[in-house]
């Protein structure tokens, strides 16, 4: 859904989420880049395109990475491309999820989960399956109303502190509150997590579910940066974040879905009285790993331009050798990775995708055709740039019977390699 560059649409914040400084310090910029999420319907919509600064910025004194300039939420997110069902990675991911924190709760057919950014409640129709009672809270009107034709009762809103307080006065306070993939997405992280806790009853349980900064940085993985991603979390700002919303960190889990993500379970501050001690400990450590100063981060930034250079040269000269190259996924990270780099239908001519949402548009800024998945075996294309490379190994076994016939693919990040 392309978008007009007005004042409501886009504003400069000027402090940190996180601790409220203004000592922040820009490290990367991706250039004018088009919402990631915002795939265009024909050709006639490419002129009146909007672009918007992406540019990253290090708090020098709490340490959150973070972007400055700020989308009006119901731009980004009213009406949302974006499924989570269409994964079978995530449908395993979400299995395992449900299974871990009813476990963990005792969660019986009395207990409430509530899901926040709920999507098309793919998440909670696996609590569903157990037993349990849900409750979806999602902003996007489309994908709220693929969740309640699975039987998802879903709240068509945006979140935060003052919604929160509704909710709890109409359905009573839940065992668990899930946001996942979501306090990144959020201009005022704090307020959010004091409405997570005005959810909870004494013993609930806040898990939210996010990309970790470290593994942002070690794998260079710049192309999860988009205008939706506001904060780049590590634990060393989450810390002082949750202490702000009157939350407690008892525990952190290492996942590997989104390229390495954190999973961070927090309780009220009173009744835990304080941050878990190996919580504290994963703090330290990134002290000593470089992520709370800025010279990790410019770092990054020097790799990141490296690594555009060659991905271009790799097309290029595949390009000059007379092979073809198609993409795969039309993820919000691609969009990221093929503006940054240039790269539009003289390289690539066309992507494809699972998502039927996306199938018949155009990606933004570069405007290459998304088609259907099954396009790939009927042209044959040389080699495969996978641009959804989070899930480079469902897409390879899936996709076995082109390899059989000699294609090969190309995995971009964090050095662009044939496979």
């Amino acid at each position: 859904m392309a978008t007009s560059a007005t004042v409501s649409v886009h504003r400069k914040r000027e402090d940190c989420r996180g601790c409220g400084g203004r000592n922040l310090t820009r490290f990367l910029s991706l250039g004018p880049a088009a919402l990631a999420n915002s795939f265009l319907r024909s050709p006639e919509e490419f002129r009146d395109e909007a672009r918007f600064p992406l540019d990253v910025y290090f708090c020098r004194d709490c340490s959150l990475t973070q972007l400055l300039d700020v989308i009006h939420p119901e731009v980004l997110f009213r009406h949302y491309i974006y499924v989570t069902g269409t994964s079978d990675t995530i449908a395993r991911h979400n299995r395992e999820y449900a299974r871990t924190i009813a476990g963990l709760l005792h969660l019986s057919n009395s207990d409430l989960v509530i899901e926040v950014a709920s999507n098309d409640g793919s998440l909670l129709t696996c609590f569903r399956d157990l037993g349990i009672r849900t409750l979806g809270i999602e902003p996007a009107s489309n994908i709220a109303g693929i969740a309640r034709s699975r039987g998802i009762e879903t709240m068509n809103e945006f979140f935060c502190s003052a919604m929160a307080r509704k909710v709890r006065e109409t359905y009573g306070p839940a065992r668990a509150v899930i946001a996942n993939n979501v306090l990144a997405h959020v201009d005022e992280p704090c307020d959010f997590l004091s409405g997570a806790r005005t959810l909870i009853g004494e013993e609930g349980l806040i898990i939210t579910e996010f990309p970790y900064a470290g593994e942002f940085l070690d794998r260079l993985e710049y192309d999860t940066v988009y205008h939706e991603h506001l904060c780049y979390f590590s634990v060393t700002p989450m810390l002082r974040m949750f202490e702000r919303a009157g939350l407690a960190i008892l525990r952190i889990d290492s996942v590997a879905v989104h390229g390495g993500s954190l999973r961070v379970y927090a309780g009220r501050w009173e009744r835990n009285g304080g941050h878990a001690e190996s919580v504290l400990a994963m703090a330290r450590e990134e002290c000593s790993r470089g992520l709370t100063g800025l010279a990790r981060y410019e770092e990054f930034g020097k790799k990141t331009a490296a690594n555009r250079q060659a991905i271009r040269d790799l097309l290029c000269r595949l390009k000059s050798e007379g092979r073809s190259v198609a993409g795969y996924g039309a993820p919000a990270k691609g969009n990221t990775l093929l503006n940054y780099c240039g790269i539009d239908t003289g390289l690539v001519p066309y992507t494809v995708d699972k998502n039927p949402l996306k199938v018949g548009t155009y990606t933004p800024g570069t405007h290459i055709p998304v088609l259907p998945v099954e396009t790939l075996l009927e042209r044959q294309p040389d080699y495969v740039l996978i641009l959804a490379w989070n899930f480079a190994g469902e897409i390879m076994e899936q996709q076995r019977e082109y390899r059989r016939r000699g294609g090969r693919f190309i995995i971009p990040i964090p050095a662009p390699r044939v496979v």
